[in-house]
């Protein structure tokens, strides 16, 4: 059942980390800055629990979302995997690997454009959730950088001279050190992956990439990503060509079966 991927420590802890975010960032220093009863105080609170919202709701969708399986039906073109490396079967599964397939040790099958193994969600991130890790992310980090903002209002306008106990400054110190980091990693993540959407690259495909592009400057050869098709479309391919509906983690009607995908070759 896709309710067991929470019964997992990583996961269990991320949520733990949100509940823990929000309660501080609303009950403890956005109230000892501008106090909830106000319209300044009550705005925030508004906005910063619409932003962990969203960031929760995108989570579970990445929890919950399989990322794809290789239908069982699937067979190659005979004649496109005469010249095409990728058209080939996997060597754990016995099974032909549709373009962009990679087969997961820890899932143990193979998965439709595979990006990575995510310990933080238990689950694989590939075709069909890749959109809601995505915005997840992007919520995630909004939130946090959200969270670092009122953290720093708060520290900046608080008058510590009456207070002499050191337990509440540590609080202050070991929460800051915190909010920074985390905000620091989601924005380094959420960069990568739009660097990745704009290339239309997984992770896999990026270093794997690397390697095409050192062979083939060996032997004299230029090489580019196959799959990028230019930044727009790259963009509407991953979270839709309605751009209303691009922060929506669970939007995904415009992919397709994920076995087949526009290449240079289709657009010259």
């Amino acid at each position: 059942m896709k309710g067991k991927r929470f019964l997992s420590v990583p996961v269990l802890a991320v949520f733990l980390l949100m509940l823990f975010v929000y309660y501080s960032s609303i009950f403890v220093f956005l109230q000892d800055w501008l106090g909830l009863q106000s319209s300044p105080g009550t705005l925030n609170a508004f906005l910063f629990s619409l932003f962990a919202s969203l960031s929760l709701f995108s989570f579970f969708s990445c929890v919950l979302t399989d990322p794809g399986h290789v239908p069982s039906s699937y067979a190659p073109d005979v004649e496109f995997s005469k010249d095409n490396a990728e058209q080939k079967k996997c060597d754990k599964c016995f099974a032909y690997k549709p373009p962009r397939t990679h087969h997961c040790r820890v899932c143990r099958r193979c998965i439709l454009k595979m990006d990575h193994h995510c310990l933080w969600i238990n689950n694989c991130v590939g075709y069909w959730n890749y959109k809601a890790f995505f915005v997840f992310v992007f919520y995630a980090t909004t939130a946090s950088i959200y969270s670092t903002i009122i953290f720093m209002s708060c520290v900046f306008q608080k008058d510590w001279d009456p207070i002499k106990g050191s337990s509440l400054k540590i609080f202050y110190v070991l929460y800051g050190t915190m909010v920074v980091g985390l905000t620091i990693t989601l924005l380094t993540l959420f960069g990568w992956h739009v660097y990745l959407i704009l290339h239309n690259m997984t992770t896999i495909e990026y270093y794997e990439g690397n390697r095409a592009k050192w062979l083939a400057m060996r032997s004299g050869q230029s090489y580019r990503h196959p799959f990028n098709i230019g930044a727009y479309k790259n963009i509407t391919l991953v979270l839709g060509p309605n751009m209303l509906k691009w922060l929506c983690p669970t939007a995904v009607s415009h992919l397709k079966d994920g076995v087949s995908f526009p290449t240079l070759r289709d657009n010259s």
